[in-house]
This record gives structure tokens, C-alpha cells and sequence, in this order.
């Protein structure tokens, strides 16, 4: 099979992800923009009150507002993160649906945010949850989420990944052991 078919087959999941979680994030934002002024918020459920509100806001940093003004660098590694999750997914085994999910997450929630610096210099960003007097979560977007939940599921994956794999391990160790073990001699009842 064409290498180029076969690669185009191995990412495409990766990129559907992607796709939808740009779409996501991209309507959203656009929605923030068009209903709520730059700087005030709204209460989307009545019932929990501040703890969970729409404030709009611009980001100019990463995540929770750190590196401000460094957009440039942002876009910079976006791309190589980009690069390298393509690189990466082309080379996974077909059965591997998970881990090309999880890297559709973080490659859509980065190029979410890559478009907000390209078109507006900034990001915007609108989740904000805490407890109202007390603490409030860095505001966020879906991008953001997307690329949290990757990662954090990414580490999960690693980690079950190996435990199964060191399992599978002693296991088959277990087994050679055994059998190269000699045996007792069968009884020799009369």
C-alpha cells in the first residue's frame, strides 16, 4: 500500500478529533465575543450561581496567564507539537484508537488557540469556575479542556499501558520458570 494512503489512514481519526473540537471551540468563542462584553460575565445556570459563569476575557499568555505578550512563541510551538503529533500517529498501530483520540484532543485544543492568536493576537478565554469570595480557576476555553483531558488521559494511557505491559512480562518469566523447573517424579503406588 502507498505510504502517503497508509499515513493518511493512521492520522485520520486524530484529525477528525482535531476537527471537532476546533469547530467546538471556535463557535464558542464566537458566541463569547457576540453576547458577552469584553471583561463582564453572565451566569449560564441560575442554580450554581458564581461558581460557574461565562467571563470574557483575553489571554495573552499560556495557561493561567503565564509568558504574557510571547505570542509568537506560542504559534512556534504549536506548530512543532503539530508536527510532531502527525509524526507520531502515523506510526501508531491500527488498534491503537485511544491514544490517536487523546492526541486529536490536544492537537485541536492547540490549533483552537493558534487561531485566536493569528486572527485576534490573543485568546478567549470565557470558563470561569471556583468558589465565589474565596478562589476562582484560571478562566479558561474549550481548547483549553481539550488539551487538558489529553494530556491527563495521555499519562493515564502510559501508565495502564506499562502496568499490562510489565504484568505481561512477569507473567511469561513466570511460565519459562516453570517450565524449565524439573518436575517430581510421579508416585509409584502398587
Amino acid at each position: 500500500m502507498n505510504k502517503t494512503i497508509l499515513w493518511i489512514q493512521r492520522v485520520s481519526l486524530v484529525l477528525a478529533i482535531a476537527v471537532i473540537v476546533i469547530i467546538l471551540d471556535q463557535a464558542t468563542k464566537i458566541w463569547v465575543r457576540a453576547n458577552i462584553p469584553d471583561y463582564t460575565y453572565i451566569i449560564p445556570i441560575e442554580q450554581l450561581g458564581e461558581i460557574f459563569v461565562f467571563e470574557h476575557v483575553h489571554n495573552y499568555g499560556a495557561a493561567f496567564g503565564i509568558l504574557q505578550n510571547q505570542g509568537s512563541l506560542f504559534i512556534v510551538i504549536a506548530i512543532v507539537v503539530t508536527a510532531a503529533i502527525l509524526y507520531y500517529a502515523g506510526t501508531l498501530n491500527p488498534q491503537q484508537r485511544t491514544l490517536r483520540l487523546l492526541l486529536g484532543l490536544q492537537l485541536g485544543g492547540a490549533i483552537g488557540n493558534v487561531v485566536d492568536r493569528l486572527y485576534q493576537g490573543f485568546v478567549t478565554d470565557f470558563i470561569r469556575i471556583g468558589i465565589p469570595q474565596v478562589y476562582y480557576w484560571p478562566n479558561f476555553n474549550i481548547a483549553d479542556s481539550a488539551i487538558v483531558c489529553g494530556v491527563i488521559g495521555l499519562a493515564i494511557y502510559i501508565f495502564v499501558d506499562d502496568f499490562r505491559t510489565q504484568r505481561a512480562q512477569r507473567a511469561e518469566v513466570n511460565t519459562d520458570a516453570s517450565s524449565t523447573d524439573p518436575q517430581p517424579a510421579p508416585s509409584q503406588d502398587a
